[in-house]
């Protein structure tokens, strides 16, 4: 039996571009940065109130990442999704689609990652 999730990994074309993203777009935390023993370039970010991590990683002299629709996607609870989209667009991002009521009351709004990669954000029913 498992103890816990450690991380989530995530293969990227542009490990700094996306570095960049989850800092700048969500407030992610860059823990540490390495290359692996094979070569990979790796970067973990840190996300609040959350032991997991997300691991990016950009492998040399491979295949360029082609992230298929509604392969994958991260969640994050935002507390005020209509202030979130604000700052967002302050920073020069946008939302890729919504926001939306949900039947529970939650609002959802996605945003893209560089590669395509989905991130949802939650404001959840209060």
């Amino acid at each position: 039996m498992v103890k816990k999730l450690l991380h989530t990994r995530m293969r990227v074309n542009d490990l700094a571009a996306t570095v960049k993203f989850y800092q700048e777009a969500l407030g992610l935390k860059l823990t540490r940065q390495h290359t692996s023993p094979r070569g990979a370039q790796l970067a973990f970010l840190q996300t609040p109130n959350s032991d997991e991590e997300i691991e990016l990683c950009q492998l040399p002299n491979s295949p360029s990442v082609q992230v298929q629709p509604d392969l994958m996607h991260l969640a994050f609870e935002v507390a005020d999704l209509a202030a979130f989209t604000v700052q967002l667009e302050k920073k020069g991002y946008k939302l890729s689609d919504g926001p939306t009521a949900t039947g529970s009351g939650s609002v959802i709004a996605f945003i893209d990652a560089p590669e395509g990669y989905e991130v949802e954000l939650i404001q959840r029913a209060r």
